[in-house]
């Protein structure tokens, strides 16, 4: 059958179709996005604009074409952390049922990270042993860790690209001095968490997922996308920890020059910089495996897990 997800995201907004049936891996048929940037679209108040709500709608309404278009059996669709936190998060939702025609399921931070896991073990395998998951999006980082399809340990903390870029990284380039004590902030809002991450065993492979890590990895000399999505990945720490002074002497309109990085994104690369290098520094990762697969996967699985065998 053909399934379509909608994933509202805070920097994009995503139809992906996907040919899917039961025992079988989701096949990419079609997609459809938006660069909305919602968790910017903000009052003072934090609630979501109404310019935002109303692009938003907008978009879903696309998307629902699309799907009849496409002949998509089954839409999905659910919103992160840009939609959760904001004080009239269901108000927009609300908007989105009624004028839309979809009914967006806000996911809990946990269940990113958890469902993340599940693409990333899907996609790896069980002979990759014990996974550990990072992934960073515009809002949150989720990092996770386990033996099983169902991690260990799952968490998601506030420690987006973007979300760091607009409330901690001023300047353009931001000084010295900022970047130092930004880079010391984050480093001790993940060492916090060290001990839920490490109790659960040592792992065999760290992987990582999202459009900030396949953006660093092609930065450190990656393929590029054009050579598909079964080329091997990898973003090693020395290298990454290289690159991080030369984007932060780079101004957002000149890391968007670079491979690898779109200029609707280019603002915030640094930002997912330094909080993956903390990471990697923090756990004591050497080289991260780029997953292909994230979240969107991960839903699309798990709804294929509830389909009954063909008979």
């Amino acid at each position: 059958m053909r399934m379509g997800v909608i994933d509202v995201g805070s920097n994009t907004v995503h139809l992906l179709a996907v040919d899917a049936h039961w025992g079988a891996h989701p096949i990419p048929a079609s997609s459809h996005k938006i660069d909305l940037r919602l968790s910017e679209h903000t009052e003072a108040n934090g609630e979501i604009s109404k310019k935002g709500a109303n692009t938003l709608v907008d978009f879903v309404k696309e998307c629902r074409h699309c799907a009849d278009e496409w002949g998509i059996e089954e839409l999905m669709g659910f919103a992160t952390s840009a939609i959760r936190e904001a004080p009239n998060g269901d108000a927009v939702l609300a908007r989105v049922r009624d004028e839309a025609g979809v009914d967006l399921e806000v996911l809990p931070g946990q269940d990113e990270s958890r469902l993340t896991f599940l693409a990333a073990r899907r996609w790896f395998g069980w002979s990759a042993g014990r996974l550990f998951l990072v992934d960073i999006g515009g809002g949150s980082l989720e990092l996770a860790s386990g033996i099983d399809e169902d991690p260990d340990v799952a968490l998601s903390l506030p420690l987006g690209a973007g979300r760091v870029t607009r409330e901690r990284l001023s300047g353009d380039p931001p000084s010295p001095e900022t970047l130092k004590v930004v880079r010391k902030q984050i480093r001790a809002d993940i060492a916090k968490h060290m001990r839920e991450l490490v109790k659960v065993g040592q792992p065999d492979r760290y992987v990582g997922s999202s459009k900030t890590i396949r953006s660093l990895a092609r930065l450190c000399g990656a393929a590029p996308s054009g050579e598909g999505i079964y080329a091997r990945r990898v973003l090693q720490r020395e290298d990454l920890r290289a690159l991080v002074p030369r984007l932060g002497q780079l101004t957002a309109a000149q890391r968007g020059e670079l491979p690898g990085v779109s200029m609707n994104r280019s603002h915030q690369v640094l930002a997912g910089a330094l909080v993956v290098e903390a990471v990697m520094d923090l756990v004591g990762i050497e080289t991260l495996v780029v997953c292909p697969w994230a979240l969107r996967e991960g839903v699309i699985l798990q709804r294929l897990d509830l389909l009954p065998p063909p008979t």
